[in-house]
């Protein structure tokens, strides 16, 4: 792991954030987009983030958001936003959520998921012999 600024991973995570504000916004009506879209994509917003600054592997990183982002979902069991005294409705209290849901995991278990099967697939494209090895 070292760090690398990655203009190609900066702009995408402009473009997922952009995309997550869409949804929370202009979308938010839409329930299914609103519930589960925006937390199968979450999950590459932190990897597209996390990339543009470190160079790191891409399967620790996928699996790391994934047990992070399990640990905020338990952090939301535990009402941790109304304990650290967060007023509802502000943005560090949306950020940290106040609702546990084994829906939302499963739909960041998708986005890694489907993250992962997107690594893949680049890699290969661009080497064929580099796919077992990801980095």
């Amino acid at each position: 792991m070292k760090f690398r600024f990655s203009l190609k991973y900066f702009v995408a995570t402009l473009l997922i954030f952009l995309v997550e504000v869409l949804i929370a916004t202009a979308l938010k009506d839409i329930f299914f987009i609103r519930a589960y879209l925006g937390d199968v994509i979450v999950v590459m917003l932190l990897y597209t983030f996390i990339k543009s600054f470190i160079e790191i592997n891409d399967q620790k990183l996928i699996v790391g958001i994934l047990i992070f982002s399990c640990m905020v979902e338990l952090a939301q069991y535990f009402k941790i936003a109304d304990r650290l005294g967060l007023e509802p409705g502000s943005v560090m209290y949306i950020v940290v959520g106040n609702s546990f849901s084994w829906i939302d995991i499963l739909c960041y278990a998708v986005g890694c998921l489907l993250l992962y099967v997107f690594v893949r697939l680049q890699l290969k494209k661009i080497n064929p012999s580099t796919a077992s090895h990801s980095g």
